[in-house]
């Protein structure tokens, strides 16, 4: 069976952010994220591999103790446990997809 999720009727993401789940399955989420200019994700951790690929407008990622400018069509792979956080200090929108792995399903 096919399944098309459009981003103006997926279900929004349980916390303050512009963040639409797009595809969830046991073991891969796919997020749609939005980021205006001036939002920001905090430091975080979480049990699982997450994947960022920009798709519009520049982020700032947070990794542990750096920071790294990303660009749209890159593709970023953060292991699980690994502080992170993204960050838009542009004056335009920012959108990525976060394609969340979870090894133990």
């Amino acid at each position: 069976m096919i399944i098309i999720t459009h981003l103006e009727s997926a279900p929004r993401v349980p916390f303050n952010l512009d963040g639409r789940i797009m595809y969830t399955a046991a073991k891969i989420e796919l997020v749609h994220v939005t980021l205006n200019p001036g939002e920001k994700i905090s430091l975080h951790t979480n049990p699982f591999e997450v994947i960022f690929y920009p798709l519009e407008g520049e982020l700032c990622l947070l990794v542990e103790n750096q920071s790294i400018d990303i660009k749209p069509f890159s593709c970023i792979s953060i292991p699980a446990g690994i502080h992170r956080g993204l960050e838009n200090k542009h004056s335009s929108k920012a959108q990525v997809l976060a394609i969340k792995i979870f090894s133990g399903a």
